[in-house]
């Protein structure tokens, strides 16, 4: 990345100096923003170009910051849109389909020994795990959304709100029924006696 430190005078007036250059925003919130791309992307590659694309727009439009939100607030929102528009291309259909029908690396890696674990605990881990990202995989767009931001973010309601654009009831209703479709599938029902 550049290393644009800016001026005094071109630094919003809203107090956040994590505006003041390219890398300090970077560095304050790249992991944060790459971790919530790549959960809601399930792509490395894109969640590192958009990741990047997110970096560059925020930073291109830090004139037009208001400072009516957090800094983390708002890359996430252009996040966010991004990733919309990237599930919307052709490309991205082609590479879902691909990676649907090729082998995936992790369950390559389900198969190389752990020295801390039992294999059997293991393989018990990696299947509940993957059962649980399917089951976040068939939500719509808006519950996955929502659940990565507050269970792999760990945002609040307030700012899944404001990221979002949608009313905080709205937020929790959609946290709602994205928790009871993956206690329905994974949690054992409760036998009446």
């Amino acid at each position: 990345m550049t290393s644009a430190i800016l001026n005094a005078e071109s630094v919003p007036s809203t107090g956040d100096r994590a505006l003041a250059s390219v890398e300090t925003l970077h560095k304050l919130y790249g992991q944060r923003i790459f971790r919530f791309l790549l959960a809601s992307l399930r792509d490395r590659d894109a969640a590192e170009n958009l990741t990047q694309e997110t970096f560059l727009r925020a930073w291109s439009a830090r004139d037009g910051f208001r400072g009516d939100s957090s800094a983390i607030t708002w890359l996430t929102r252009i996040a966010l849109n991004l990733a919309r528009d990237h599930t919307r291309t052709d490309r991205f259909r082609f590479w879902r389909k691909a990676a649907q029908t090729s082998v995936d690396a992790a369950d390559l890696a389900a198969h190389l020994p752990h020295p801390a674990a039992s294999s059997e605990s293991a393989l018990i881990a990696h299947q509940q795990l993957q059962l649980v990202w399917e089951t976040v995989a068939t939500l719509s767009e808006r519950q996955r959304t929502i659940f990565l931001l507050r269970f792999v973010e760990e945002l609040e309601l307030a700012d899944i709100a404001e990221i979002t654009g949608l009313p905080i009831s709205t937020v929790k209703t959609h946290l709602y029924r994205s928790l009871a479709a993956i206690r329905s599938r994974h949690l054992p029902a409760k036998e009446s006696r």
